[in-house]
């Protein structure tokens, strides 16, 4: 394993991104570029360069985003920042990052912060939201970046409202074969949306199983945010996202409380069968996803006083 510094790799980069603006490139990042399933999935509208390892980009959140609530006021779903951190990363190593190749490094670890005071409450078509973002941490294997770390602070009408951080990486070889004893038998119980803070029933990730235990079965299996492609294994954002569900189901907590989410994994975890334990402790919860008898990821979700 080989470090370099941020500057040298970015700054190495700009010539490049340069050529890519020569070639007509240098618009817009488009839903294609980012790895979208459709041009409604799009969150970044620009990123442009604001010293050796900042960024700045600008984003625009539908209020009638798919994982938003339908309501006459709209506050934003938290996995909006994590998915605009993740586009971001997207757009930086097509745009600006030397030694990315054309497998894209993917979320291993997501943390995220929220002022429930500050975020921006959407009565119009959509929220403009400006990113600061920063690049560190980078790490190089045979001249190819392997993992970086990005730091992404949002700003709405000039107040700063959440921060998200997250470490990319080239995420491990998956086992083909997924135990038995993580397929979750039909007929289980799925939980209402409203008491996993989802706004509708294809949001919903979680079943409960014997004993009463939270089992992965995502209700729509390609969802479009959470698992677009029906992949094999979930995303970092939809374990983040599972952790969330359970949590609130746990604690019997409104979706406005939650002030953070934080998830790491540690192997691959599968689309359906993996089960989601919950221990509360005070203002926070713990979670841990296992894909059979191995922890496969853990995590945090942190709930605001009322």
């Amino acid at each position: 394993m080989e470090t370099i510094s941020v500057t040298e790799l970015l700054d190495s980069g700009i010539e490049d991104a340069s050529a890519e603006r020569d070639r007509g490139r240098g618009g817009p990042p488009t839903w294609r570029e980012l790895g979208l399933q459709s041009m409604s999935a799009a969150l970044v509208e620009s990123l442009s360069r604001r010293g050796s390892r900042f960024f700045e980009a600008l984003c625009q959140w539908p209020r009638w985003h798919a994982l938003n609530e339908r309501a006459l006021a709209v506050t934003h779903h938290p996995l909006l920042m994590a998915e605009s951190a993740r586009q971001i990363a997207a757009a930086l190593e097509l745009r600006h990052l030397t030694g990315a190749d054309a497998n894209r490094l993917q979320p291993v670890s997501v943390s995220l912060g929220v002022d429930p005071r500050a975020q921006p409450v959407e009565y119009g078509a959509a929220s403009d939201v400006l990113v600061h973002v920063t690049v560190s941490d980078l790490v190089v294997r045979v001249g190819t970046v392997a993992a970086y770390r990005l730091t992404a602070e949002f700003f709405h009408a000039g107040t700063r409202f959440g921060a998200c951080g997250m470490t990319l990486a080239r995420p491990s070889r998956p086992h083909l074969e997924v135990p038995s004893t993580s397929t979750p038998c039909p007929g289980l119980l799925r939980p209402a949306p409203a008491a996993v803070g989802a706004s509708a029933e294809p949001d919903v990730l979680l079943v409960r199983g014997p004993q009463g235990r939270l089992v992965i079965a995502p209700c729509d299996p390609g969802h479009p945010v959470l698992l677009p492609g029906r992949p094999a294994l979930l995303p970092a954002l939809a374990v983040m996202e599972a952790g969330r569900q359970a949590t609130l189901l746990y604690r019997g907590a409104l979706p406005s409380a939650v002030a953070g989410i934080a998830v790491r994994l540690d192997a691959p975890v599968p689309s359906r069968g993996a089960v989601v334990e919950v221990v509360a402790e005070g203002g926070a919860s713990r979670f841990l996803v296992k894909a059979g008898e191995q922890i496969a990821a853990r995590g945090t979700v942190t709930v605001s006083r009322s």
